[in-house]
């Protein structure tokens, strides 16, 4: 259950309808999602949130798949439904296939199994890792 209650547009400050009517051309729907309407409340927040997503999951030199398939990741490890649920429709919307989301939560578990082990044991970084 949502700590805050979720904005529709005519509840929001003129500062955040603005925001949900450039996430609205940006991505080429009518559809504002519910993190966006959370994060009305603080329609600062919600305008500075909004403008970093779009400066950091901009093609790059990391194309949109993998910044998705990232945030996938990030997600699962920290253990955000929302972020989890919501990036890998974005990445099944950017190609990802069945095969690559198996391989990425296997490398998921992996990651998380080996980091585990190695702070568990306090192993040195060896001095050819170190830059």
């Amino acid at each position: 259950m949502a700590t805050v209650r979720l904005l529709q547009d005519e509840e929001v400050s003129a500062e955040a309808l603005a925001v949900f009517d450039d996430i609205r051309a940006v991505r080429g729907t009518e559809y504002v999602n519910n993190f966006w309407r959370a994060l009305a409340h603080d329609p600062a927040l919600l305008q500075a949130t909004w403008e970093r997503l779009k400066v950091v999951m901009a093609p790059g030199a990391l194309d949109p798949l993998v910044k998705e398939l990232l945030y996938v990741a990030v997600s699962a490890t920290n253990g955000c439904e929302y972020c989890s649920h919501s990036h890998t429709a974005a990445a099944r919307a950017k190609g990802m296939t069945p095969e690559m989301y198996g391989e990425l939560l296997a490398v998921v578990g992996l990651a998380n199994q080996t980091n585990a082990l190695a702070n568990a044991m306090q192993v040195p970084v060896d001095e050819v890792f170190e830059a």
